[in-house]
């Protein structure tokens, strides 16, 4: 049991960092949105790359912050790689679709791919330096 509540706070504590890193984004990406409207629309597979970028360079920013993990890992070492940047994809497209019933812009970080991306690096970088 011990272990189980341990994977879970494990979890839940890998999201708050991952969502935290997308809000700012998100807040950066609202603010000089329309500083850096191209001419052409960028090709997504482009964007979402760039998302994941952005990701491991939070992740890395986030490492000097908490150096280490927030709770002792798990048994599963690695699991918040493969749950937590679902789990954030989809908060941000809740957060995306909440936006548009409102008639509010909406940026792409705000989608479930460029979310899941930006939250898959951020992870990554985490489960890989965090020691």
């Amino acid at each position: 049991m011990p272990e189980i509540l341990l994977a879970l706070l494990e979890l839940f504590f890998d999201f708050l960092i991952e969502f935290g890193g997308e809000a700012l984004l998100d807040l950066l990406s609202h603010t000089v949105s329309d500083l850096f409207k191209p001419a052409m629309p960028r090709h997504s597979a482009f964007t979402i790359v760039g998302c994941g970028i952005l990701g491991v360079l939070a992740g890395a920013v986030s490492l000097v912050i908490f150096p280490h993990p927030l709770v002792n890992p798990s048994r599963v070492r690695g699991i918040s790689l493969f749950i937590t940047p679902v789990v954030t994809g989809v908060v941000m497209s809740s957060v995306g679709v909440m936006l548009r019933r409102r008639g509010k812009p909406v940026v792409k970080i705000e989608s479930f791919p460029y979310a899941y991306a930006f939250a898959f690096g951020m992870a990554l970088i985490r489960v890989v330096r965090a020691h």
